[in-house]
């Protein structure tokens, strides 16, 4: 049978029973959410990878506790964000390296063009580009300054990969409460870049 036509419940039953390859492709399906999550609570990608892993080995082990009343990715994800953040907490040098692109997106890809593709898109000069680059830095700083229940919420939402459901369910707060946390993140950063003399692009 195709894979495409196999659920992830398929999967698990499958996996529940032994079959190594069932779980295979539960990770192969996804793997890009899983790391994505983690990258987003750790901003390094060799800690989300090491994250991702202990998130798959967790899941395998407590296959049999899953019951169902999420989809297998919210409950997966709920798990990779557990173990990243753990992560998170030992590290000693956190959020030295941030999310790449690094907001790359612009503060507010889905309403309009980022200055940093708007100045690439134009063919900068070296002038442009170097404003462009301290523009990045800048943002950088700011996401940094965000607390850490604000800056979660923005980097999840920012990533373009989860519904707001799927990251309440990963912070374990209402879905309202995650739109918020979105919602003043951008409005604390573009303040804080008005402050920093951005009032044309923000």
């Amino acid at each position: 049978m195709s894979t495409c036509c196999v659920t992830d419940a398929d999967l698990i039953a499958r996996a529940r029973q032994g079959d190594p390859a069932a779980f295979g492709e539960l990770i192969d399906r996804h793997r890009t959410s899983v790391y994505r999550a983690a990258l987003a609570a750790l901003g390094s990608h060799a800690d989300a990878e090491d994250a991702a892993q202990d998130a798959f080995l967790a899941a395998y082990r407590r296959l049999d506790s899953f019951r169902g009343e999420s989809s297998f990715k919210t409950w997966l994800l709920t798990i990779t964000w557990h173990q990243a953040i753990n992560r998170r907490r030992s590290l000693t040098r956190v959020w030295r390296r941030m999310v790449e692109p690094a907001f790359a997106g612009g503060i507010e890809s889905a309403e309009r063009v980022s200055p940093l593709d708007q100045l690439a898109a134009i063919g900068p000069t070296p002038e442009q580009a170097a404003a462009g680059d301290q523009l990045r830095r800048d943002i950088q700083q700011c996401i940094r300054a965000l607390s850490p229940k604000l800056r979660d919420a923005l980097l999840l939402a920012q990533s373009d990969t989860y519904t707001y459901e799927e990251i309440g369910a990963m912070l374990k707060v209402p879905t309202g409460t995650i739109k918020w946390r979105v919602s003043e993140a951008r409005k604390t950063i573009k303040k804080q870049l008005r402050e920093r003399g951005y009032g044309d692009v923000v």
